[in-house]
């Protein structure tokens, strides 16, 4: 919490200051009703007393003093907002790799069906893009808020040789630098890479790829895909055919997210990325914004003025 005005806190000052002169008038009170009669013997003298009830008032007032001091310093509060507008360019892994079924039914189908899932997580005036990447990355769908559109694009996504990751990186930070709202700003915006290892070919690398996207305040969220029991079934001469593994890779994933001021997620399995695509949709939907909370401090130190006022009228009422 913060403070427009955070001088007139000093006001709080007599606070403390209320509560010494309170503890000295009671003690001054009991020694002077022991001038005139013995202590223990005023409970023979009074139907009732009050005992802890006489200070509720009190304790009230103070708390409504001092909620309304800081009222009147003008606090402000950091709450988490759902954010209006925003870009989220999904950038997908699209080489022969991505063809292994160790993660159900394939490592691109589950990217390409829980990905739905992501996109129920945000916002729907949230613009969407799809980036895929094999050999060369390409753009599947430009920012858009029409969510078939983005199921389309996705649904025609399919495999190739070849890993330019680097090259999808800076496209989809080149796409996101091109959106505006409408007053002219730039909304923000936050690329999703979701493959399952390292960068094979391509003209830009991902470090100066992710550099530029941070230069841009735009974080990167690497997803890895895969598990070690990954395997591909290619093509030979004579119509042979051989199997290699493709075990994830994910220290390029891992470095990205980290240089780009985003964070990096291993998802094995397709729970866990769906698990992975709802994190994500909680992190890009708020943001961070600060508010002036005044009317709350002075609501507060109100409603506590009048509840210290009847309690005092309630308990300590005078009978004519």
């Amino acid at each position: 919490m913060s403070f427009q005005w955070p001088l007139a806190l000093v006001g709080l000052v007599v606070v403390p200051i209320l509560v010494t002169a309170y503890v000295w008038r009671e003690r001054r009170r009991t020694e002077f009703a022991g001038r005139f009669t013995t202590p223990a013997l005023l409970p023979n003298l009074v139907d009732e007393s009050p005992r802890w009830r006489r200070h509720v008032s009190l304790a009230v007032l103070l708390v409504a003093l001092t909620a309304m001091v800081m009222g009147v310093a003008r606090p402000h509060a950091t709450l988490s907002v759902k954010r209006e507008q925003a870009t989220v360019i999904l950038a997908i892994d699209t080489s022969l790799s991505m063809g292994a079924q160790d993660v159900k039914p394939s490592r691109l189908d589950a990217a390409r069906n829980t990905a739905r899932a992501f996109l129920d997580q945000i916002p729907s005036k949230y613009r969407v893009a799809v980036v895929g990447f094999a050999g060369r990355a390409y753009v599947a769908l430009p920012p858009t808020d029409d969510r078939t559109l983005a199921l389309t694009a996705l649904r025609s996504l399919h495999t190739a040789e070849g890993t330019s990751l680097g090259d999808a990186i800076g496209l989809a930070t080149q796409l996101a630098r091109r959106q505006r709202t409408a007053d002219g700003t730039i909304p923000p915006s936050a690329i999703v890479v979701i493959s399952d290892g390292a960068n094979l070919s391509g003209r830009t690398s991902p470090g100066a790829a992710a550099l530029h996207a941070r230069s841009s305040h735009i974080p990167i969220y690497s997803i890895l895909l895969g598990t070690q029991d990954g395997v591909i079934t290619v093509p030979l001469a004579n119509g042979f055919q051989a199997q290699l593994r493709v075990p994830p890779s994910p220290a390029t994933l891992r470095a990205v997210a980290q240089v780009s001021g985003g964070a990096f997620f291993a998802a094995p399995s397709t729970p866990r990325l769906r698990e992975v695509y709802q994190r994500l949709g909680s992190r890009l939907g708020t943001r961070h914004e600060s508010r002036e909370i005044t009317d709350l401090f002075a609501g507060g130190s109100a409603a506590l003025l009048l509840a210290g006022g009847a309690l005092s009228a309630l308990w300590f009422r005078r009978v004519p």
